[in-house]
């Protein structure tokens, strides 16, 4: 068994696809410069992964500060989580946040649903003391964030474990240069956008991206990536949109959720777990206001996963999102949310519309604009 475990954990501290992995991360993700200080937020990935990625940093002229934590040890603090507590955790991470210029964190778990019955009002709480720090980070640092593949998600996927991390790799290090260069038509296209309409089966919804401007997302924020955002203005949504995707949120599985908007706001949720649903939509009050609508293109992520990472960036999906907007491309909304939720219009999934002002922009996930046709998945692959 000893030996077993020795050849194991060579092959594992010899795959070559860490070091890619890491070296895309810290070269091209980030950008590390000399001088830097990168926080590397590690949550149950291996110490291996975390060692290469260490050595990239150091390779790269910058200074790594390693925080490992794990979900279950997680769990076990939001149960007892008070605002007091939730107050000095904010404070002690945004002082060493703001020593940063540079940031990514890994997060990896056994069992998906390890939250799932941390008390609503324990999250809620935590979120909304926490989000300075998040907003700090996402407005003031270079960063990455992405999932490590276990077990747990392969499940999730359906797949078995050695496919899920194969297909891992193969889309966390493809070319995202060349997606980079793809967006570029698109994302000029949704700048200069007024008015959206999204058409799917139960889904018909109109609303205004006039003045928000777009911002095309190439691997250097999320891993993976394939995706341009923009956002509505926020009291502009009117309409139904039935999502075909399901969504993991606070550990909870959510599935056909269906959201009803008028003037911007959700005035009704439903879903398998609508009471929960509606718990999260009342977070505060900027929770029932929406903070992005995005598409996504990756060629390489056909089916959900269950993981958003993954899922925003499905080919043919597109997702909306209540909650917290992004100061760039935003609409000012606030909140201690931001739960991106996917449909999928390709064909096999029901199909779909995507019209720019007045203009059928995407049809069964397929981009129609000869300058747009680089990003179906025959062309990005």
């Amino acid at each position: 068994r000893a030996d077993r475990f020795s050849h194991t954990l060579c092959n594992i501290m010899t795959d070559p696809r860490y070091s890619k992995l890491a070296k895309l991360l810290v070269n091209y993700s980030t950008e590390l410069k000399k001088g830097d200080r990168i926080l590397l937020d590690m949550i149950d990935v291996p110490d291996e992964f975390t060692i290469e990625l260490i050595r990239a940093v150091r390779a790269a002229g910058a200074t790594p500060f390693v925080e490992t934590r794990h979900t279950r040890v997680g769990r076990e603090q939001l149960l007892g989580m008070n605002e007091k507590q939730a107050a000095d955790v904010r404070d002690l991470e945004m002082f060493r946040m703001k020593k940063m210029q540079a940031y990514i964190a890994i997060r990896g778990a056994d069992n998906m649903n390890e939250n799932s019955d941390v008390p609503s009002d324990r999250v809620q709480l935590y979120s909304k003391v926490i989000r300075p720090v998040q907003d700090y980070r996402v407005n003031k640092t270079r960063w990455c964030v992405l999932r490590w593949p276990t077990p747990s998600m392969a499940q999730a996927a359906g797949m078995s474990t050695e496919a899920f991390e194969n297909l891992y790799f193969d889309v966390c290090t493809m070319d995202y240069a060349k997606m980079g260069r793809a967006m570029g038509p698109l994302e000029k296209l949704m700048a200069k956008t007024n008015h959206v309409r999204l058409v799917s089966p139960g889904t018909d919804l109109s609303f205004s991206i006039k003045g928000i401007g777009a911002k095309m997302c190439k691997g250097d924020r999320n891993i993976p990536d394939g995706e341009v955002f923009s956002c509505p203005v926020k009291t502009s949504v009117n309409g139904v949109i039935q999502f075909n995707t399901p969504t993991l949120y606070s550990g909870t599985k959510f599935e056909n959720v269906r959201l009803v908007l008028k003037d911007g706001k959700i005035v009704e949720a439903t879903a398998n777990h609508t009471k929960r649903l509606n718990e999260i939509l009342d977070t505060d009050a900027g929770a029932r206001y929406i903070g992005e609508f995005s598409l996504g293109f990756n060629p390489h992520i056909l089916s959900p996963m269950c993981d958003i990472l993954f899922d925003e960036k499905i080919a043919g999906s597109l997702h909306f999102t209540p909650g917290q907007a992004y100061e760039d491309c935003g609409n000012g909304n606030k909140s201690a949310i931001h739960w991106d939720m996917v449909l999928i219009q390709r064909q096999e999934w029901g199909g779909g519309e995507v019209w720019f002002d007045e203009e059928l922009i995407r049809k069964d996930g397929i981009f129609l604009p000869k300058e747009l046709k680089p990003l179906n998945p025959q062309n990005l692959k």
